[in-house]
C-alpha cells in the first residue's frame, strides 16, 4: 500500500493562493494516478482534482477549474494542487489520494493521505 503525507494547508485571505504538497511512498509512485478530496465542515467528501499517471491527463471539479491545478514530479514522488483565488466556500480538509487509474482515483481510490486544512478567510 502506498503511503500518502499532505502538507501546505493553511489559513490564507480570500483571493489568495496556496500549494498543497503530497509526498508518496511505499510503492513505484508511477504506478498510480493521484487526485485531491476535500471535506468541508458538515459536508462529504468530494472529488477537487486528478492526474493520470504520467501526468498527460488532469481532471477537475467544475467547482475549481480555471482556478486550481494539480501537477505532479515523478522523480520527487510528489504531486501538487496550486490553489489560487481562493474563495471562503474552499475551506476544507484536504485529502490526497491514489488510485490505479485516473478514473478509479477519481471514484474509488484505494488510498488516503491524513489530510490538510485549509481555512479561507473573507
Amino acid at each position: 500500500q502506498v503511503q500518502l503525507v499532505e502538507s501546505g494547508g493553511g489559513l490564507v485571505q480570500a483571493g489568495g493562493s496556496l500549494r498543497l504538497s503530497c509526498a508518496a511512498s511505499g510503492r513505484t509512485f508511477t504506478n498510480y494516478a493521484m487526485g485531491w478530496f476535500r471535506q468541508a465542515p458538515g459536508k462529504e467528501r468530494s472529488f477537487v482534482a486528478a492526474i493520470s499517471r504520467s501526468g498527460v491527463i488532469e481532471r477537475y471539479a467544475d467547482s475549481v477549474k480555471g482556478r486550481f491545478t494539480i501537477s505532479r514530479d515523478n522523480a520527487k514522488n510528489t504531486v501538487y494542487l496550486q490553489m489560487n483565488s481562493l474563495k471562503p466556500e474552499d475551506t476544507a480538509v484536504y485529502y490526497c489520494a491514489a488510485g490505479s487509474s485516473i478514473t478509479i482515483v477519481t471514484m474509488t481510490p484505494g488510498a488516503w493521505g491524513q489530510g490538510t486544512l485549509v481555512t479561507v478567510s473573507s
